[in-house]
């Protein structure tokens, strides 16, 4: 009897244990313990969790800040924000007392269900200031002596320094003018690349923050460091690349904080007592690949018994700290590796490696040759007709790395200070057959947490995902580029307004977007007009080469999608400037409230043929597509002004769009509904933006359908008009030609480019013509993400997943059934938690599975296996299931 008492009892017990509410996944700032944070009041996000995470909402929480007593070596109490009443869990902002520059602290925080019941303190989670002020700074800017150049060699810089006491702590401070590689005692600091990432540096220059402590030893240590041109002063730019757009001189600013075990403290800083050299690196350029020559390596250079007795004293460089900023977006670093599927001899007798996936880093090579003995590897995304290594594409662009052989040993390289977007590589210089197991290509990307699936029964829109994926891992980079593999990789915003969506739902690009949405402030022109690319390298003096609609939109746009992805306000504050600048800026250039001058893109690389003879190529008015998105730009202005309390902001500017689209109407629309540019992308941004009164939308729908049926069922859309296509045809009744036109499978489709063996989005729907041909080789990369916007109406329509308030806060999920899938799932990390939606069709059953996490609500519609009907369920937060 005892015995079964006690068994109930544990039983109990592990009940009640499983169902104990938690707090997990502690951030500040959005980040996981950062140290290096510059917002004084930093911001505080958790998630809760249970054992089955049923219906489980917060009515409160507490949060508590220790930071180290090292006197008596544990934490005091630093502050308490007390009990708050409230749902609230994300972005919290601390306080209390001012926190100090460089200073330790950590955090915890409980909450209270719904039903008053208390969690557990939370496991803390810590954070460190940034450097605050110019004035931290003690280090000084130091360059290398010897003649610096664009082309030429890279700059080594070291120093020596010693450790008598026990460290407790040790943070290094770094940035550059160029890219920067550090180590310490021989070892690399972090593991980021590229760094310091690519900002509008002359206003904002990010530093990078390191916990070295593992890196330093007792007695003698030292540092070097590696610079190379980077974004600072390669050549940048298409047609004819501008070298030292930002400075002439390669700089480092490095600040190394030792806090001892008795709590004193030691700084170790650059300045006129380090020394510099040149060493293997002979070249380094972002479009042309590096050369490394380890004849002139100098081994041990970046340890403490290195003699650099013949080494040259550095330069003290005039310096401004005043734009220094703490980096809050994730580095750059290496991800999944690929080794060769097949090794090819090409019709010309050379040698290629093909790795499968068109992917964006660079090849690890593994070689034993002999003294002397030069090894090329140049790259490409794709082989020509013939089969033969194909590099036209990349335009001026060399995209090659090449290693120089020091002795008979093997060894294994891998470039610096440069990347490349490729699938195939030609080697030149191994004598014999290539050994597969001597290269791996790494990829290289932004570390932005992968947060977005999609699966379903076509096979064809599994690949498609894929390459969406795997065009925004390429083109992530540090800021969204444009391409990754030829004489450009800017960061056009076109390019990234269209596909912010999307990128949003597979990662998380919240700190990626708010640190190059600060560019995009920080570089647009007086005039409000927002340049092509940020950061903007096309500015020389005061022209300005900016103010496209669709591309400066981009000031709006993304802001506001950031907002409803992560319910994140700060970042409609942090931009509302620019935004309301570009819109007044437009509004500058308009004649009876039509925006009908400057230079714009249009539905940039739409569907069209030489002979417009016979009118079948989609031409949109400029104007017009202008018009459509002057308003959506106003309309998200007055969202904003609203959502931050500016009324007068509200009023003036909702007056203005009425204007905006009661023109837009006497323009460009007849009285029965005809829109002049009779194409699927007048009718598409027209009923996207909500230009038409009520009684012409439908209407202009079936207009939509009846063009789309002309070219039957191919869309002709170009860069603006392309991620609305499906989501307008849904939203007017028409979701059964929206899945004609995604597995549409010929030119020009969604899926063409995957039949001819696409892995990443094609930058146009034709880059492989159907003979086997290319499109003209001065435009044609074969992985630019903007047509990957399509990614967004899969993951809102077939999977159902959408956000009815900022952050999912509340969720709808609403699947739409049709395109003869049979099933369709995709998982979602929001802000609060895993959403997951799961549907299948089997005979005339469906059934349905969904993941609502904690404290939100949801809106879940079941729909019949046909697709006709839905029943509507409102829940919590847990797993449920339905079958119809």
């Amino acid at each position: 009897m005892r015995s079964t008492i006690i068994t109930l009892g544990l039983l109990l017990a592990c009940k009640i244990c499983s169902a104990q509410l938690t707090v997990t996944n502690l951030l500040t700032e959005g980040q996981k313990n950062p140290i290096s944070i510059d917002n004084p009041n930093p911001r505080f996000s958790w998630q809760l969790v249970t054992a089955d995470n049923k219906n489980i909402s917060q009515s409160a929480y507490e949060i508590e800040v220790d930071t180290p007593d090292v006197v008596h070596g544990r934490l005091g109490k630093f502050w308490s924000g007390g009990k708050v009443l409230t749902a609230q869990s994300l972005y919290i902002p601390y306080k209390g007392k001012t926190l100090q520059s460089g200073g330790s602290y950590s955090w915890k925080v409980r909450v209270w269900d719904s039903k008053g019941k208390q969690s557990t303190w939370s496991e803390a989670a810590s954070w460190k200031m940034g450097l605050l002020v110019p004035a931290d700074w003690k280090a000084k800017w130091i360059g290398p002596y010897a003649p610096d150049v664009v082309n030429g060699p890279a700059s080594l810089l070291r120093t020596s320094f010693s450790i008598n006491s026990e460290v407790r702590e040790a943070t290094a401070y770094i940035t550059s003018h160029g890219f920067y590689e550090a180590q310490i005692n021989g070892a690399k600091v972090g593991d980021a690349y590229l760094t310091p990432g690519w900002t509008s540096y002359n206003k904002r220059l990010q530093y990078q923050a390191y916990d070295v402590k593992q890196l330093l030893k007792q007695g003698d240590n030292a540092i070097g460091v590696t610079l190379g041109s980077g974004w600072y002063r390669s050549p940048l730019g298409p047609v004819v690349p501008r070298p030292n757009f930002y400075g002439t001189s390669l700089g480092l600013l490095l600040q190394i904080k030792i806090v001892y075990a008795d709590g004193t403290e030691k700084l170790i800083v650059s300045d006129e007592s380090w020394k510099s050299s040149t060493g293997a690196l002979r070249f380094a350029e972002i479009y042309d690949g590096c050369t490394l020559d380890t004849r002139l390596d100098q081994k041990g250079w970046a340890t403490a018994g290195f003699n650099d007795h013949d080494w040259q004293n550095v330069k003290v460089l005039p310096g401004n700290n005043s734009n220094l900023v703490a980096t809050v977006n994730e580095p750059v670093r290496q991800h999944e590796t690929f080794k060769p599927i097949k090794i090819i001899t090409t019709p010309k007798g050379e040698k290629i490696i093909d790795f499968g996936q068109n992917l964006v880093g660079w090849v690890r090579l593994t070689i034993k040759g002999h003294a002397g003995d030069s090894i090329k590897i140049a790259h490409a995304e794709v082989l020509d007709k013939p089969g033969n290594f194909y590099t036209e594409n990349l335009r001026a662009a060399k995209a090659q790395n090449i290693y120089i052989l020091n002795d008979n040993e093997k060894h294994t390289f891998e470039p610096q200070f440069t990347w490349q977007g490729f699938r195939y590589i030609k080697v030149q210089g191994i004598k014999g057959d290539l050994n597969p197991d001597d290269f791996t290509a790494v990829s290289l990307y932004s570390d932005m947490k992968v947060t977005g699936s999609f699966s379903c029964s076509n096979p064809l829109l599994n690949q498609l995902q894929h390459n969406i994926q795997w065009g925004q891992r390429g083109n992530f980079l540090d800021v969204p580029t444009d391409c990754p593999q030829r004489d450009e990789r800017l960061g056009w915003t076109g390019d990234a307004q269209v596909f912010s969506r999307t990128a949003s739902f597979n990662m998380n690009v919240h700190n990626f977007f708010t640190k190059w949405l600060k560019d995009v402030a920080a570089d647009q022109y007086q005039s409000g007009s927002i340049p092509y690319i940020i950061p903007d390298i096309f500015k020389t003096g005061n022209n300005e080469v900016g103010g496209s609609s669709g591309w400066g939109d981009v000031a709006t746009i993304v802001p506001w999608t950031v907002y409803t992805t992560y319910g994140d306000k700060q970042v409609l504050e942090n931009q509302y400037q620019s935004m309301k600048a570009w819109v007044d800026f437009i509004t500058k250039q308009t004649r009876n409230n039509l925006w009908v001058s400057g230079n714009h893109f249009g539905d940039w690389l739409f569907y069209s043929v030489n002979d417009d003879r016979d009118g079948v190529s989609a031409i949109t008015n400029k104007y017009l597509i202008a018009q459509c998105f002057y308003a959506r730009s106003t309309q998200i202005l007055i969202n904003s002004a609203k959502l931050l309390n500016k009324k007068a902001d509200e009023q003036f500017y909702s007056r203005l769009l009425q204007k905006i689209k009661g023109a837009f109407l006497s323009e460009y629309v007849t009285p029965n509904g005809l829109i002049s540019s009779d194409t699927q992308t007048a009718y598409v941004l027209a009923l996207e933006f909500d230009m038409l009164p009520a009684n012409l939308r439908q209407q202009a729908a079936d207009r939509l359908v009846k063009n789309i049926k002309q070219y039957n069922y191919h869309l002709t859309t170009g860069f603006l008009g392309t991620p609305y296509l499906c989501d307008v045809l849904g939203k007017f009744n028409h979701a059964d030609v929206a899945y004609k036109l995604l597995l549409q499978d010929t030119y020009p489709s969604w899926l063409y480019p995957i039949k001819a063996g696409a892995t990443t989005i094609w930058e146009r729907w034709d880059g492989i013509r159907t003979d086997g041909s290319f499109e003209e080789a001065s435009m044609n990369s074969y992985n630019h993400y903007a047509y990957g916007a399509i990614g967004d109406w899969m993951y809102q329509n077939i999977a159902g997943i959408q956000a009815a308030e900022p952050g999912y806060k509340k969720i709808i999920i609403k699947p739409v059934i049709g395109g003869g899938l049979t099933w369709a799932e995709a998982g979602y990390d929001s802000v609060y938690g895993h959403i997951n939606s799961k549907w299948k069709i089997e005979g005339n059953k469906l059934d349905m599975a969904v993941t609502i996490p904690p404290n939100t609500v949801a809106d879940i519609f079941v729909p019949d296996a046909l697709g006709k009907t839905y029943k509507k369920f409102t829940v919590n937060s847990g797993e449920y299931h339905y079958s119809r």
